[in-house]
């Protein structure tokens, strides 16, 4: 996508004194610039969206609303977090995000106050009613749906049709290649291990225990860092007891529950748990909720947290 170029007076003076030094007669650098801006104009383009309808743009967005977290960091890391101007109630990263005006809680949208701000495009979601995006639609806003990542390969999707519907498609190359390249990095270095660590991943604690299985974001994490999920051989986020956990005796104990006053310390006073591997050894370890469950650009900085807490030494 070609950017439209914009020169000060100062830059125009020089180049017409530059020009007329040449022998360049006014006529020819009055066409020449003609044509010059027509090769600027940015013409229409359209992007498909993850429900296979082509949004058309008219131009670049210069303002934009984005409903989802993961989408949120994306954009400011394509280096468009300026162009933000209304996210959801959970935005919290980075700290800037924090500052800008709430128009959803993730589920529900404020549909009144979004058009009120009225942004140039809206990055959504397919969460909720379909009929949720009508009012924004019928407001002439472009409305551009991405479904929730469920894998890196979809993450990496997000960002590329992210960035082209913001004229950035480099960048948006460029800033998968760095993560790829972080999680080449990470790669590297647990290929030296003789064998992987059986760890619990916990999500939810007591006393609704869940965890993930299989065909999970979380999983790929873990397995990407050379980490054996203990419940692996269960699909998606399942509950489980602590009858079962205490007989699979895993060797370290990862979770995310951030929000509660102590998760370590909770999980090690649990009656029955004190003969847990991961217990005895002091090998339970609080890791950030949003790095390891957000489905954006730190999949390779939640790789890379998983693996180091594990195997520290690797990162000697």
């Amino acid at each position: 996508m070609k950017r439209s170029i914009r020169f000060s007076w100062i830059s125009t003076l020089i180049l017409a004194l530059f020009l007329t030094g040449c022998g360049v007669t006014a006529d020819q650098t009055a066409k020449e610039k003609k044509d010059t801006n027509k090769t600027e104009e940015v013409k229409a383009y359209t992007v498909t969206d993850d429900t296979g309808k082509k949004i058309k743009f008219d131009k670049v967005p210069e303002t934009v609303v984005s409903l989802q977290p993961s989408n949120t960091e994306i954009l400011f890391e394509l280096g468009l977090g300026d162009k933000v101007v209304g996210v959801t109630d959970f935005d919290n990263y980075p700290e800037e995000a924090k500052d800008i005006e709430h128009v959803s809680d993730s589920v529900n949208i404020n549909a009144e106050k979004i058009i009120s701000l009225k942004p140039d495009a809206i990055i959504a979601y397919t969460i909720g009613d379909e009929t949720t995006m009508k009012p924004l639609e019928d407001a002439g806003i472009p409305v551009f749906i991405i479904k929730s990542a469920t894998n890196f390969d979809d993450v990496y999707g997000d960002i590329g049709q992210i960035a082209e519907v913001m004229g950035v498609a480099e960048k948006g190359e460029e800033l998968v290649k760095d993560i790829q390249n972080q999680i080449t990095s990470v790669e590297e270095k647990i290929e030296t291990l003789d064998k992987k660590e059986q760890t619990y991943f916990e999500i939810s604690p007591a006393p609704e225990i869940y965890t993930t299985g299989s065909e999970t974001f979380q999983q790929e994490i873990l397995e990407t860092a050379g980490i054996e999920n203990i419940f692996a051989d269960q699909k998606g986020w399942v509950k489980v007891s602590d009858e079962e956990i205490v007989k699979r005796n895993p060797n370290a104990i990862i979770t995310t529950a951030t929000y509660a006053d102590d998760a370590v310390d909770e999980i090690k006073s649990r009656k029955g748990w004190e003969d847990i591997n991961a217990v005895k050894n002091d090998q339970v370890y609080l890791l950030d909720e949003n790095i390891m469950s957000r489905p954006g650009p730190r999949i390779g900085e939640a790789v890379e947290l998983a693996a180091k807490t594990v195997y520290p030494d690797l990162f000697n």
